[in-house]
């Protein structure tokens, strides 16, 4: 048992009150399971968000800094002080901003309140790169191939590596992640190149210069396994999820299941992930991603905290996976076990962004119209309203768009109808290339690899 399962187990952990650390869309989704729990909310702003409407239904909606991120969500400083000045008794972070930072993490639970996410070791541990292979390969997690030791500075010993891997090879930063700190690496020739660059890339980035190398999979998908897990050592896995629709590593649709991989075929793989949590003692949601390649697996990185599309999941498993989040930095034991779960139908979603969908630039500005599509099946997740103001400060995401239907070739005639029914005017979003995707054969066909999007994105802007 870890320390932080010493710290709580057999320990009451219930609060009354959550302070949530983040904003927009997520923020609402986070509000609406307190209060299906029965919890008080605090949610705290930026100048740039204190008009938010989801403010009004929040306990208390304190503003805590400028429209800067670094003076706002990021000011870990502001966020505590806050929490204690409201009486919080845990602080949910969200997805972005501090919701993976092992510092916040150990500052929460140090100020007295409850973390809603893993312990600050694990995070720490799930963060490096380097660490999270060594921790993954000790549980029989398939990696891949590849050192789980950072890069010699030795210019020999380096080519020797690439050498013994095979090209190409890819070149990644430990503390990296959202698709930065790493470069593919062709031949021989542009290694050492790559290496610096990717080098000081990642001491700016992340403040943490060591890198590491990995063979360089062509056409991989990208697969992911939810898991949910408790402070008691039970563990469970909600199926797993395809994130291969990516321009530039940023997902754009998701989909769960993910098409043609069997359940008993993943199955070993998620078992040996739920050993892992075990072994390193975490707690809540947590999402293991794989790339897929000619029927092998192989982990890249587990995010320690919610994901962006959980929702594919919660339809297609039927759990509310915040709401089990938070029951588990409760100290609540899982009530489900594995045989229980059950995975239904077959779920989309799309993430529409405020940006331009030929170019991709962002799109700030007030909407003046919103139509959202609705019915049996159909969940949106948003928080934009009809004269709500877009702010240039922050992510593209507006809102996600979800379809639940009994069968993929159902889901995919559905979010084709969801789609043509949303209309959001008075600013640019990426509704049109969504639209387009799903018109598309290969979308349609399912198990297109993480390329295959840029390779389309070419092939329309030529024709």
């Amino acid at each position: 048992m870890t320390e932080g399962q010493r710290d709580r187990a057999g320990k009451d952990c219930r609060f009354d009150t959550v302070l949530i650390a983040n904003r927009g869309e997520i923020a609402l989704r986070i509000l609406r399971a307190c209060r299906d729990l029965g919890l008080n909310t605090v949610v705290v702003c930026s100048q740039a968000d204190r008009q938010a409407s989801y403010g009004t239904l929040a306990d208390t909606f304190l503003c805590i800094g400028p429209a800067s991120a670094g003076n706002s969500y990021l000011n870990s400083d502001a966020i505590l002080l806050a929490a204690r000045t409201t009486g919080a008794g845990a602080v949910h972070p969200g997805y972005g901003f501090l919701s993976e930072n092992a510092a916040f993490s150990e500052a929460v639970e140090k100020a007295g309140m409850v973390f809603i996410g893993p312990t600050a070791q694990a995070i720490a541990t799930m963060g490096d790169k380097i660490a999270a292979k060594s921790a993954m390969i000790a549980a029989g997690v398939p990696c891949v191939p590849g050192p789980n030791s950072a890069l010699p500075d030795d210019r020999a010993a380096i080519e020797a590596i690439a050498s013994k891997i095979g090209y190409p090879v890819i070149v990644k930063a430990a503390g990296g992640g959202g698709g930065r700190g790493m470069r593919v690496v062709p031949d021989a020739g542009a290694l050492h190149d790559a290496v610096a660059l990717t080098r000081e890339e990642a001491r700016q980035a992340f403040g943490i210069p060591a890198l590491y190398m990995e063979k360089f999979l062509e056409h991989p998908r990208h697969i992911e396994i939810q898991v949910l897990c408790d402070v008691y050592g039970n563990a469970i896995w909600l199926g797993h999820r395809d994130c291969s629709m990516q321009r530039r590593h940023q997902k754009v649709i998701e989909e769960a299941p993910a098409p043609g991989i069997a359940y008993d075929i993943i199955g070993p793989v998620a078992e040996a992930c739920l050993k892992a949590c075990r072994q390193i003692g975490y707690r809540g949601v947590g999402t293991f991603e794989f790339l897929y390649e000619d029927g092998g697996f192989y982990f890249i990185e587990m995010n320690t905290r919610l994901q962006v599309e959980h929702p594919v999941t919660e339809m297609t498993s039927g759990i509310d996976i915040v709401q089990a989040q938070i029951k588990a930095a409760q100290g609540i034991a899982l009530d489900i076990a594995q045989s229980d779960v059950e995975i239904d139908g077959h779920a989309f979603e799309c993430r529409i962004n405020a940006e331009d969908p030929d170019t991709f630039l962002a799109s700030a500005g007030t909407i003046t119209a919103l139509k959202l599509p609705s019915g049996p099946g159909i969940r949106v997740d948003t928080h934009v309203h009809a004269g709500y103001k877009v702010p240039p400060y922050y992510d593209s995401l507006i809102g996600k768009l979800i379809v639940h239907a009994p069968t993929r070739a159902e889901a995919i005639a559905a979010m084709r109808t969801a789609l043509a029914q949303t209309e959001i005017e008075g600013i640019s979003t990426n509704l049109p290339l969504l639209r387009a995707l799903f018109d598309d054969d290969g979308c349609a066909a399912g198990g297109t690899d993480i390329h295959y999007l840029e390779k389309w994105l070419k092939r329309r802007s030529a024709s």
